[in-house]
């Protein structure tokens, strides 16, 4: 009698585990979990050495720690950034492969008649990390100390002053034609494939001078090996507070400010993307992290990613008529 209601009572439990098992509703992975469990890539569109160069290195590194995963920066540069951006667009959209793109992205949009992807639908935003402004410097030897002189420079001289441009069709290419326009000045483009290669001719006197993100040579204006003129912001720059805008020191209403950010492949699942936001702005919240990158010259933004959607949609028409009207085309 004693078994027999033992065995009832254990037929009953078995039956309530199994009812409480199929009637329980299964709680399905999302593609967010356990990400990353393998090698993160992040794809720098241009040379080594220059400012995006510094900000991707930064991000791996905070990011790795963060992650307990390796990440990786791989330089791939040419056709002004077409090629690196062309791997991303192509990448699996999982996360594993980004871009540490800027206004670039935008630009070659109108830049070039023929890409090989859409930029419209080719990429989701992660967070635009950092502005910055672009800054003009020479070498010391050309004997121009001030934004006026260069002006004059190249009025006396038109044509004949090398200019690097990290770029050709670049922010700092937009940015000088602007600028060229309003004053009517002109000089002669020597288009480089970032702004490393760009900094190490002008500092070895192969160029006059570079018109640049101010990341890429703030060591180098402070230690006297190259001379800052002006910056392309409306605002002034805390790495650099002694020099001037453009506007301030002879070009009225002049303002450019670039960008850099996280973009990963279009259809990359929105719980990977916010993520991936998550983790970066935090890591660029860190006040070693923001304090390395101001010391720079970036202003630390870490925005959401519907805020670099929003940055990439109003770019393309803007940029779209600035190069229509100054005739820049790469192909």
């Amino acid at each position: 009698m004693l078994r027999r209601r033992l065995l009832d009572s254990l037929k009953l439990a078995l039956a309530a585990f199994a009812y409480a098992t199929c009637a329980t509703p299964s709680i399905a992975n999302t593609p967010a979990d356990g990400f990353p469990n393998k090698t993160v890539r992040i794809v720098v569109p241009v040379a080594a050495g220059g400012s995006a160069d510094k900000l991707a290195r930064t991000l791996a590194q905070k990011l790795s720690e963060r992650w307990h995963q390796s990440v990786v920066v791989e330089n791939v540069s040419g056709a002004s950034g077409t090629i690196g951006a062309g791997q991303v667009a192509r990448a699996t959209p999982d996360g594993y492969t980004l871009l540490l793109g800027g206004e670039g992205v935008t630009l070659n949009a109108s830049l070039f008649k023929r890409l090989p992807y859409d930029t419209r639908h080719a990429f989701r935003g992660v967070t635009k990390a950092v502005v910055s402004p672009q800054v003009l410097v020479v070498r010391p030897d050309l004997g121009v100390k001030t934004f006026g002189e260069y002006l004059a420079l190249t009025k006396r001289k038109p044509g004949e002053l090398a200019l690097g441009l990290p770029g050709n069709g670049g922010i700092a290419h937009v940015a000088h034609e602007m600028l060229s326009r309003q004053l009517g000045i002109e000089v002669n483009y020597i288009p480089y494939p970032g702004g490393g290669p760009a900094t190490l001719d002008l500092l070895g006197g192969h160029i006059d001078g570079t018109l640049i993100t101010l990341a890429a040579v703030t060591d180098y204006v402070r230690n006297g090996r190259l001379t800052a003129l002006a910056v392309t912001t409306p605002y002034r720059s805390k790495a650099l507070p002694q020099v001037p805008t453009m506007a301030e020191a002879g070009a009225p209403g002049f303002a450019v400010e670039s960008w850099q950010g996280l973009l990963a492949p279009a259809g990359t699942p929105t719980d990977v993307i916010e993520r991936i936001n998550r983790d970066a702005t935090a890591v660029l919240a860190q006040p070693g992290t923001r304090q390395h990158l101001e010391e720079a010259g970036f202003v630390v933004v870490a925005s959401s990613a519907q805020a670099l959607d929003d940055t990439l949609s109003k770019d393309l028409p803007r940029y779209a008529a600035v190069i229509a009207s100054a005739g820049i085309k790469l192909n």
